[in-house]
């Protein structure tokens, strides 16, 4: 790896100078909480991230882990990370203080997750998932389920996992065919196989937790017929010891990139005695599945940032390092070679991956300020509710942009480096290979674009898109005092009105019924989309920025950084946001070439 993976400077700005997560202290929820809390817990996280993370990077992408005798097993460091974020409380903290947590704010938890993931984006996926099905059992567990199951999680001692994807239902659940049958005892017997189960298997815990998507017997069909349960790896007996629970690890899937972490292949209840306990409601499971899954595809556009991020750094230190050519304007062959980071090109590909990493970060930890704001506001319906529709409306776009756009930047990074970037020798190749999953987690990107203009733009009649545009309104007008900035918030409104019109096409396109001509080029509504929201963030800094560079006291490396980020913002504002009016052409043209027709088939 690089000799850093992420700015500290740039998170501890992005959280404190332009999301101000310090007024979550205000509320009584996080009143035990101040800058100094979680600064420590940043602080935490980069020790973590620097003495286990960063040195197995390499050694655990090329000792993958394996299946033996049904029994993966992965490599060293992975239980040295879990056992030392676990008894560093990372596990439990953003949860309630009655079951071990310190109520930590989730945006400062997602900040953590963003320092370890640009160190080894592998090895977060163990405890992200262990603290996103954990927070299922919490919000829909009976008292005897969260007893039995939440301490052991929270304290590492247990892993958890989410079984979702069969080999004939992959991101069309409805066509779950994992059975569930009731027992006497209120228990099921289940029976059916689960196929790429991240961190299914493993050898560093005792136990692992599946939370299961099954049909219980006579259920209806399709996804109201879907209902969720606990299935143990191990189950306690009555002599309450650990006992197996016909979980079987029956292969592993080799991967492209994320190596240190198995894709599995389970089957449960090979033997008729895996024995499940329903979470939650019959027939509900897809709903309360949405809960870790929405929390799951934030967790996925960090990932692509967070690599993004690790890619960045390891260009830009090459850019600083590495001769080669002279200026353009100087081509004296007695004029010494210059370092890379002087070529318009190469600066330009640098612009566009910090342009993403930041303002992709920015965008990704807003949304986790949401879920706090929601969590803060719970005795207000009509607040809470105003953050839980941004939430729903910005997750698919901050899971795409993070996705996609880390892939571009990571591209970028590796092109920096020219041939080297192609070598094992350098982080990039790995860093290619690992980030190129996140457009296909939770969901590709097709169905996350789906997502956004089907449901959460059409399907509640553009009511949280209008939340949405009120919220970029009150920047502009913030950004209205700034005579520097002028010309980046009306390029910003401009944008949104022509976004606007192409809404409303979209609206009209709804009226006539036809869902395949809706949703035919919701791909580039997404794109999009995500473009806007990432200037709106880019905004966002170059007002706080402005700010900093207000007080005359600041000098040194403090001003060269808030110059750094007007710098980029403008790189954005010139190099990105231009793209959007091609977007908007496309989705303003009638003319339709992708829709399937028998008659006039021609992709032969």
């Amino acid at each position: 790896m690089a000799e850093k993976t992420f700015s500290r400077r740039n998170l501890d700005f992005t959280l404190f100078e332009v999301l101000q997560v310090s007024e979550l202290i205000r509320h009584d929820y996080f009143k035990a909480h101040d800058t100094e809390t979680f600064g420590f817990t940043l602080d935490m996280a980069s020790d973590i991230a620097r003495q286990i993370m960063a040195p197995a990077f390499t050694e655990s992408d090329r000792k993958q882990p394996e299946l033996e005798n049904g029994q993966v097993k992965v490599h060293s460091s992975i239980h040295e990370f879990i056992k030392t974020f676990s008894e560093a409380g990372l596990m439990s903290a953003p949860f309630s203080e009655e079951w071990g947590g310190i109520q930590l704010p989730k945006v400062i938890a997602a900040a953590a997750e963003f320092i370890m993931g640009s160190a080894h984006n592998s090895m977060v996926m163990y405890t992200d998932l262990t603290k996103g099905a954990a927070n299922l059992i919490y919000t829909f567990g009976n008292p005897e389920q969260k007893a039995a199951f939440l301490p052991k999680m929270l304290s590492g001692e247990w892993m958890g996992t989410m079984c979702l994807t069969e080999v004939q239902a992959g991101s069309s659940l409805s066509d779950v065919a994992t059975a569930a049958s009731p027992q006497a005892d209120g228990t099921y017997l289940i029976k059916g196989q689960k196929i790429f189960i991240s961190a299914g298997d493993q050898d560093v815990t005792d136990n692992i937790v599946h939370l299961v998507l099954a049909r219980i017997d006579g259920a209806p069909k399709g996804t109201k017929g879907i209902s969720l349960f606990i299935v143990p790896k191990k189950r306690i007996n009555s002599a309450g010891t650990l006992e197996p629970n016909d979980v079987d690890s029956i292969g592993i899937y080799h991967k492209m990139g994320q190596k240190a972490t198995p894709a599995m292949h389970l089957e449960f209840g090979g033997k008729n005695d895996c024995v499940g306990y329903l979470l939650g409601e019959i027939n509900r499971g897809l709903p309360q599945m949405f809960l870790m899954m929405n929390a799951a595809r934030l967790g996925v556009g960090m990932g692509g940032i967070h690599i993004a991020s690790a890619a960045y750094y390891a260009a830009l230190q090459y850019a600083q390092e590495r001769p080669q050519g002279r200026r353009l304007n100087e081509k004296q062959a007695l004029v010494e070679p210059v370092c890379i980071i002087q070529h318009p090109d190469v600066r330009r590909m640098l612009f566009l991956q910090k342009a993403i990493v930041e303002g992709g970060l920015s965008l990704i930890l807003q949304c986790y300020q949401y879920l706090d704001l929601e969590k803060v506001h719970a005795d207000q319906p009509e607040v809470k509710q105003h953050y839980n529709q941004l939430l729903e409306l910005l997750t698919p776009v901050a899971k795409t942009y993070g996705a996609e756009m880390g892939f571009v930047a990571v591209n970028q990074g590796l092109q920096v480096l020219g041939g080297y970037g192609y070598t094992e020798d350098f982080p990039l190749e790995q860093l290619a290979r690992d980030v190129r999953i996140m457009s296909l987690y939770e969901g590709t990107t097709g169905i996350q674009a789906q997502a956004l203009l089907g449901r959460q733009v059409v399907g509640n009649q553009g009511k949280s898109l209008v939340k949405w545009f009120e919220e970029v309104a009150k920047t502009v007008h913030e950004a209205e005092n700034s005579a520097s900035l002028s010309t980046y918030w009306n390029d910003l409104m401009s944008a949104m009105r022509n976004f606007q019109e192409v809404t409303n096409q979209q609206f009209k396109n709804a009226a006539h019924g036809d869902m395949e001509v809706l949703l035919a080029d919701a791909n580039l509504y997404m794109e999009a989309f995500g473009i806007l929201n990432v200037a709106w963030q880019w905004l966002q800094h170059g007002i706080a920025a402005e700010k900093g560079l207000g007080n005359a006291e600041i000098q040194g490396e403090e001003r060269i950084f808030y110059q750094s980020k007007i710098e980029t913002l403008r790189f954005f504002f010139h190099y990105e946001l231009p793209r959007v009016q091609g977007l908007f052409h496309r989705l303003m043209d009638t003319t339709r070439l992708t829709i399937f027709d028998a008659d006039a088939e021609v992709l032969i």
